[in-house]
């Protein structure tokens, strides 16, 4: 995402910003990361473009967080999984409010190390 999304309505900012949020789920509903972006997403991206851009990308990133967390489940049998796992939702939890914080001002945010899945 390159454009930025100052001309877009405040209300397709506010959903586009909960997609983002919505990730937190997590902290109460198993895979809540992936399954609060998924249903934002299937019922917005229709009718608002900024939220199916972020959709997507609240997405790719929770899927690529579900995939380094099993990674980190296996490497606990070495001994460094846990410590991985848990840089890994701090690092979840940063970038969702770093992404939910620029998408609520308009601006275009991308996650990094994210693997691309839906375009």
């Amino acid at each position: 995402m390159t454009e930025l999304d100052h001309y877009t309505s405040k209300d397709e900012r506010t959903w586009s910003t909960v997609v983002h949020l919505s990730a937190l789920c997590a902290l109460v509903i198993p895979l809540g990361h992936v399954l609060g972006p998924l249903v934002i997403w299937l019922i917005k991206r229709g009718d608002m473009p900024m939220v199916d851009r972020h959709g997507k990308e609240a997405l790719n990133f929770q899927i690529t967080v579900t995939i380094a967390s099993f990674l980190c489940g296996l490497l606990t049998f070495v001994g460094i999984g846990l410590v991985l796992l848990f840089v890994l939702l701090i690092a979840d939890a940063v970038l969702v409010i770093m992404a939910a914080v620029k998408t609520s001002r308009g601006e275009a945010f991308s996650y990094p190390f994210t693997w691309r899945l839906l375009r």
